[in-house]
């Protein structure tokens, strides 16, 4: 991504979460990211367009430093891996809680607006997708189905925490203390399948 397209890109994310979606300008962006609006219609071919891209530019904006991860890795990075995946959504820092007031009002939007259903869906896939990967490394024994049903947990809870949190209903530490009590109750070492079986107590 060019120097250029990043800049419009965290301009938008800037205007959505001072002004929301419907308060946004394509000409408040321009001036945002210190470009001629004709610059955003090179790259966009409308509004909607730059809405969709700017849900991808703040979805990739956690994950784009992640190591890449196997079973092989030492266990407590793996977990140390997931937890920053969820963690730094929501941590006190001007650009994190940026992107996620404008994620937030981006999604809420997406209600009333059609034209956002379908990259916000895209989206949220994708980001489900690295959370079950996630998932899988970090409990090596967990299957596909069961890593993605707990990333789609996961990330519903970020979500809601994170709305919560953005409200200032909870504090930054208590909706990480929520999240890492789930990590804890939903990741875990699963149980080999090939156990054999308990051994009966004598009055059975």
């Amino acid at each position: 991504m060019s120097d250029k397209l990043t800049q419009i890109l965290a301009a938008a994310t800037t205007c959505i979460a001072r002004n929301g979606v419907r308060g946004m300008r394509v000409n408040d962006v321009a001036a945002e990211a210190g470009v001629s609006p004709g610059l955003l219609y090179y790259h966009f071919a409308d509004r909607a367009g730059l809405l969709a891209a700017t849900l991808d530019y703040i979805n990739k904006q956690v994950s784009k430093d992640d190591a890449v991860l196997s079973p092989d890795t030492d266990a407590g990075d793996r977990d140390r891996h997931l937890r920053h995946l969820l963690l730094d959504e929501i941590k006190d820092d001007a650009d994190v809680r940026r992107n996620s007031v404008a994620w937030n009002e981006l999604r809420a939007c997406s209600i009333f607006e059609p034209e956002l259903a379908e990259p916000l869906s895209r989206t949220t896939v994708e980001w489900n997708k690295e959370i079950a990967r996630a998932v899988a490394v970090a409990a090596e024994s967990a299957s596909e189905e069961d890593a993605a049903t707990t990333a789609e947990i996961l990330t519903s809870l970020v979500e809601g925490i994170s709305g919560r949190w953005l409200n200032g209903f909870i504090t930054t530490d208590h909706a990480h203390s929520l999240l890492t009590t789930a990590i804890d109750s939903l990741v875990a070492t699963r149980p080999a399948t090939s156990q054999e079986p308990a051994p009966q107590g004598l009055g059975n």
